[in-house]
């Protein structure tokens, strides 16, 4: 006998018995007589036309129309088992870039973490938050000496390859030679490596500055970044600052304007992306008097504690959903 004929009288006994006795015995048979199909690659087709088979053995007198039915139950799985198979291959595939993107993540939050500088002259707060699994903002302290450094990115893209673009312009940075960290000539040179490198649909907005904690004198230069604002502590006013310059990789020629800022105690610079300004409620994008007003409310607060609550009241805004990466820092002379 046969595979085919050993299988088709198995599938005779187990139904028959199933029939007659409705019992727990005769569903565990069909359990293990399912896994063996498998195992013997016996297709959703043939168990069905195997059961239409057996059915009018068991039942001489059934009628046609049941038997037809099988027909049409057989036509329907098969058009099911593939899209079921299909289904089956796109979720696994998706398990796997999820997977690939948590790893992703994980390392470039790695990468590009940067600690707080402990300054006897400044107070000094950080915060930057991705929407997504990727951050496509980037900041960064490098404190040398009397000087503090500070960049400010934002990766005009999404994902991986706004990721993979993140760690070049970290590289790039890195390798910065002590004369050339001029905020002007910093961009200067880091647009160059953005235009030879990066392809035409991504562009990043950078602002860069330095400040000198002997002359007090905050020094930089912008490439289509967000405006930051200035606070007078002796008014109790901000001002926004200027800045005026195109964003990286567009024109490798570009040159850029350099600012400066003397910045007197108790007065704070605040530095941000595009993710804090177009925050959107329901009503509509926030005003950029929100954050000035969220500032004045904390005030009181170290700057740490200062971003920390102005970025989780912000969330709250937004119904704790997040249209864009969040970066937010405070840097603030102390009396």
């Amino acid at each position: 006998m046969d595979f085919k004929a050993i299988l088709e009288a198995s599938y005779r006994e187990m139904l028959r018995r199933y029939i007659e006795e409705s019992s727990e015995v005769a569903l565990y048979q069909g359990q293990m007589f399912s896994r063996k199909s498998i195992e013997h690659k016996v297709s959703p087709e043939e168990i069905i036309n195997i059961h239409r088979k057996v059915l009018k053995d068991l039942f001489p007198d059934i009628q046609k129309e049941i038997l037809s039915s099988f027909d049409f139950l057989m036509e329907f799985m098969m058009d099911y088992g593939l899209a079921y198979q299909e289904h089956q291959s796109l979720r696994n595939r998706q398990f796997e870039i999820i997977s690939e993107i948590e790893t992703a993540a994980s390392i470039q939050e790695n990468l590009l973490e940067t600690p707080v500088p402990d300054h006897d002259e400044l107070d000094i707060g950080a915060i930057s938050v991705p929407a997504k699994k990727m951050n496509g903002d980037f900041h960064q302290f490098v404190h040398e000496g009397e000087r503090i450094s500070i960049a400010i990115a934002d990766i005009i893209g999404k994902g991986i390859p706004a990721a993979l673009c993140m760690s070049m312009l970290k590289y790039a940075m890195d390798s910065l030679s002590e004369s050339t960290k001029i905020p002007k000539d910093v961009l200067e040179y880091l647009n160059k490596v953005v235009e030879g490198n990066v392809g035409s649909s991504m562009f990043i907005t950078m602002f860069y500055g330095i400040y000198d904690s002997v002359k007090h004198l905050f020094t930089y230069a912008a490439a289509g970044h967000e405006q930051g604002f200035y606070y007078h502590s002796l008014t109790d006013t901000f001002e926004d600052l200027t800045t005026e310059g195109i964003v990286l990789g567009v024109d490798q020629d570009v040159t850029y304007k350099q600012y400066e800022k003397r910045v007197e105690p108790g007065d704070m610079l605040v530095l941000l992306s595009d993710g804090v300004t177009e925050s959107k409620t329901d009503e509509g994008f926030i005003e950029r008097s929100a954050i000035t007003d969220l500032i004045q409310t904390y005030m009181h607060l170290s700057s740490q504690e200062m971003v920390e609550n102005i970025y989780h009241d912000m969330e709250r805004m937004q119904n704790f959903e997040l249209r864009d990466d969040f970066t937010l820092i405070i840097l603030r002379r102390k009396q």
